[in-house]
């Protein structure tokens, strides 16, 4: 009896250890609901029946019945077995035996994907020792159908991941007629060889255009492309690409594009572009160590617009970029950095750092003290140079002035943790900075040492309390946790010795609608330290709840403003014409600052960012947005972008952003996507995308009308053929970037 009873407790043990994740193993094993479970002493195999999902690292196996060995990482899956092994790989089939420590796959029938490439066949089996898999009579194609328009069978197929497929006895079919045999077939499943890409359309800026691309394939280090375009109104335009991508010389990429413009368009306040027109790109970066890294960016132009006429998107995203070289050496509590930025373009406004090294010590503990130290200390030359030529106000003047700088900033701060959940953390550091004289054109300042006391301290503490009963079906929650947390963060900084408008500017105070940091040495505009005396106070709200037994945010929010204990005078600035206006003192509080995201489904968001004047009793800024993805038939995103007139920002704006999506069966979506200004009741652009699946092949049949409010509207039609294994869009670009579907 006693026998039996330690036989059912040691079975009862091994179950449950089987359910557990083994942490020598690593291996876990999850259930569906409803599963039956038994163990085998003598094989030493766990079995589950009723659909188990069993993970170990990167893979994972979903089957109706798994049979696992633990300690061999041994698994036998019966019934719609779905596998999903390391780099992405996706394998199905009826039956397979998967090891999931040695990856050894072994199985009857099976399919297999990782786009862009599809394989099916029997008798699968894998060699770990080379990495290969060998299946035998397979099909091979890059057709993402149940019947695919083309495929190659073989009676033979070995697969090396990543890199390429080899067949042996090969016949290629086009639907069910096969129309070609080969004895030997190898296909790299990297990128193509080379292929072709283009665009064909008419736009009113360029006339009828044929944009054309070949991609060439060197190896898996070296490809690239070579661009020639045709502009009926603009003329030929063109050149290569090279993107080199080596573990050892690092990854490097060139960009040049010329074209002799017959008609460029002037725009107002500047001098007209040249005929002669390029660009020159050059990016690379290189990992000399895990913690040494380089960096390095040339950015030409031969004149402002050449990216907006030209590469559209490229310029939504930068419309100045920068040009520079960077070297970032890490260690566990420091950081040093040498950053040379240098002007190429002189139409552009660049503070030039000849160079600038930035050693940077972060929060780290003084000994067994309670104390904290961090550090932030630079050296450099740096020179402010302004635009030349382009503005027709100031032809041929360059305003510059330049000066040496050296700060050093070193902080203390004590953390301190009261009655077990209130955290307040004291701090005082001092700054010192050193400036050589300036005297060129644009400014003129004395040598000059500054020294800046700041103190401070940060009161926050967290609460949370659990509604475990908690339920709605109208916003999908089971069970609820509120996360709370206020926070108030005091800062003084009395006045400098010299205040900012007898130094250099280099680093200065950008306008901007977002609050700045308080506290150093999140606050980086060195040039424009000055006194302060404020808290910022703030309120953290979370509610979380289970969805899919997984933890989701139903609402994150987040409200602060400032509370200015000093007030300054600042000069405000008429956002037409950009002069003095009149002279005013700070409000007692700064806006108020609200941050929402609301999640009712998993499906559905709504955003709101809000900034309210309290003093005037008016919303300054609002950007709010809905997105519902319910499924891959339809979505649906609206958004609306409001901020009235600043002195620091200019004219403001009321925009409402719409785009919507719609798949009408396997072959055939549509998007629109359109801006509305309700300021003036202008459409500023309209987008209207057709979408045809040609099986192999993606086709876009874009409109766009664009208001450019100064001049005729700006008309695009446009076409675009693209395969699917090399797509000329990366996902998403099309919605997040449209004028990519029309030759931006």
């Amino acid at each position: 009896m006693k026998c039996r009873l330690l036989l059912g407790l040691l079975v009862f043990l091994c179950c449950l250890a089987a359910q557990a994740q083994d942490t020598n193993s690593g291996i876990s094993i999850e259930g569906e609901g409803g599963q039956t479970l038994e163990y085998d002493l003598k094989t030493g195999l766990t079995s589950y029946s009723g659909r188990v999902i069993v993970k170990y690292g990167q893979s994972v196996l979903n089957a109706d019945t798994v049979k696992v060995d633990k300690e061999t990482g041994e698994a036998f899956a019966v019934g719609d077995v779905i596998l999903q092994s390391e780099g992405g790989r996706l394998w199905r089939g009826d039956k397979l035996s998967y090891n999931f420590k040695t990856k050894v796959i072994t199985g009857d029938a099976f399919r297999s994907g990782q786009p862009p490439y599809f394989v099916s066949g029997t008798n699968l089996v894998t060699n770990p020792t080379n990495n290969t898999y060998t299946g035998t009579n397979t099909y091979f194609t890059t057709d993402d159908n149940a019947n695919p328009n083309y495929r190659i069978r073989a009676r033979k197929v070995t697969i090396i991941p990543g890199k390429m497929i080899e067949a042996e006895h090969a016949t290629l079919y086009l639907g069910d007629v096969p129309v070609f045999y080969f004895p030997y077939y190898k296909k790299s499943l990297g990128r193509h060889p080379n292929n072709f890409e283009f665009l064909v359309g008419y736009r009113s800026q360029w006339g009828p255009f044929l944009l054309n691309t070949y991609n060439w394939y060197w190896n898996e280090k070296l490809h690239g492309g070579l661009h020639l375009d045709l502009r009926g109104e603009r003329g030929i335009g063109g050149g290569p690409s090279f993107h080199l991508q080596d573990p050892t010389l690092g990854d490097a990429l060139l960009r040049y594009y010329y074209t002799h413009d017959l008609n460029p368009h002037e725009v107002d306040g500047y001098t007209k572009p040249p005929a002669d027109r390029q660009r020159l790109l050059f990016e690379y970066e290189l990992m000399l160590r895990t913690n040494l890294s380089v960096k390095s960016i040339v950015a030409f132009q031969s004149d402002p617009f050449i990216i907006r006429d030209f590469f559209e998107s490229e310029y939504h995203d930068n419309t100045e970029p920068k040009s520079f070289a960077e070297v970032n050496q890490q260690w566990q509590n420091w950081n040093l950095n040498t950053l040379t930025q240098f002007r190429v373009n002189d139409f552009a406004e660049t503070v030039e750092r000849l160079p600038d090294v930035k050693l940077t010590g972060l929060r780290q503990q003084i000994g067994p003290t309670p104390l904290y130290y961090e550090s932030e200390s630079s050296v450099g030359y740096f020179r402010h140079v302004f635009p030349v030529e382009t503005n027709v106000f100031f032809p041929g003047i360059s305003n510059y002035f330049s000066a040496f700088r050296a700060d050093t900033f070193h902080q203390v701060l004590l953390p301190w943790t009261f009655f077990g959940w209130l955290n307040v953390t004291p701090r005082v550091g001092d700054r010192v900075t050193h400036y050589s004289q300036a005297y060129e054109r644009g400014s003129t300042t004395d040598e000059e040492d500054r020294n800046v006391f700041n103190t401070g301290a940060e009161v926050t503490f967290k609460a949370s309390r659990v509604y475990r009963d908690a339920t709605s079906s109208l916003l999908d929650v089971e069970g609820l946790r509120h996360i709370i947390r206020p926070s108030a963060n005091y800062a003084f900084v009395p006045e400098p010795n010299v205040r900012p408008p007898k130094l250099p500017q280099f680093d200065s105070e950008l306008p901007t609608s977002q609050l700045q940091p308080i506290d150093f040495p999140d606050y980086n505009s060195i040039d424009s330290i000055d006194s302060r005396q404020v808290v910022r106070l703030g309120l953290h709200n979370k509610f979380q709840t289970k969805r899919d037994g997984r933890i989701d945010n139903l609402v994150n929010w987040d409200l602060y403003t400032d509370w200015r204990l000093e007030q300054h005078y600042e000069v405000l600035l008429n956002p037409k014409t950009r002069q003095p206006e009149r002279i005013e003192k700070q409000s007692l509080f700064s806006d108020l600052y609200n941050k929402a995201d609301f999640k009712p489904r998993t499906w559905l968001t709504l955003s709101s960012d809000t900034r309210y004047s309290v003093e005037k009793g008016i919303i300054r800024e609002a950007n709010h947005t809905l997105t519902l993805m319910p499924n891959d038939v339809w979505s649906l995103s609206l958004a609306h972008r409001f901020r009235v007139d600043s002195s620091e920002l200019g004219i403001g704006n009321n925009l409402i952003v719409g785009t919507i999506f719609y798949r009408m069966n396997e072959n055939w979506g549509f998007r629109i996507s359109e801006q509305f200004e309700a300021r003036d009741g202008v459409l500023e652009y309209q987008y209207y995308t057709v979408y045809r699946d040609f099986r192999s092949w993606t086709g876009a049949l874009t409109f766009r009308i664009r208001d450019n409010r100064s001049g005729p509207n700006d008309f695009t039609v446009a076409f675009s053929l693209s395969l699917k294994a090399f797509p000329r869009f990366g996902v998403g670009d099309d919605a997040v970037k449209p004028s990519k579907l029309v030759g931006g």
